[in-house]
């Protein structure tokens, strides 16, 4: 059997993500929120994301992060370079962005800001055992991540279905640590 493309992985997952129910993306959202304190409590900067519809995660985990962490920054996009950030204050600082995100309206730091996170959660369609993540394409964390601090932790969300065995990487692919799933919790990644 001819393994699947990134492409093709990227169809099979969206379509499974289309088809949920809005209860069950409910649930896995708030058990998601549920475990965000996934080794993060006291840390000074923390990056994260905030999720588009078809994202696991929500607004909750934002503010659940809040709760725990010193200073959350999310992603402001400024064309096709690396990300920069802001500090995610609440839902009511978010505007509508391009590529159909949300951003806070405040100050934008510098794409080298996320040097100073000790975590960084990072949204994939699906993650392997190994730590390769699928992302939608764009490169922007690819692109991001490199500028990241060498001892920061990767964590990917992603759905219990979307930790698969195996998926195809390229050379620019920057692998994940983790992956936080609403059903395992934070599984290490990379060890097999």
């Amino acid at each position: 059997m001819q393994a699947r493309t990134k492409a093709e992985w990227r169809e099979l997952v969206l379509s499974g993500r289309r088809a949920l129910t809005p209860e069950l993306r409910a649930s896995e959202d708030q058990a998601l929120a549920g475990r965000v304190t996934v080794g993060v409590a006291g840390e000074s900067t923390v990056c994260a994301y905030v999720p588009t519809a078809l994202e696991p995660g929500s607004l909750e985990f934002l503010d659940a992060l809040r709760r725990v962490a010193g200073r959350v920054l999310v992603p402001v996009t400024r064309g096709p370079g690396p990300l920069y950030w802001a500090e995610f204050t609440g839902a009511d600082d978010l505007a509508d962005a391009s590529y159909g995100l949300r951003e806070p309206t405040g100050h934008t730091w510098e794409p080298d800001e996320i040097r100073s996170a000790e975590t960084i959660f990072v949204p994939a369609l699906a993650v392997d055992r190994q730590g390769v993540r699928l992302g939608r394409g764009a490169g922007f964390y690819d692109r991001s991540l490199g500028l990241a601090a060498p001892g920061a932790r990767l964590i990917t969300m992603v759905r219990d279905e979307e930790l698969v065995s195996a998926l195809p990487e390229d050379p620019h692919d920057i692998r994940m640590g983790w992956a936080l799933t609403p059903g395992s919790g934070l599984v290490r990644l990379g060890d097999e």
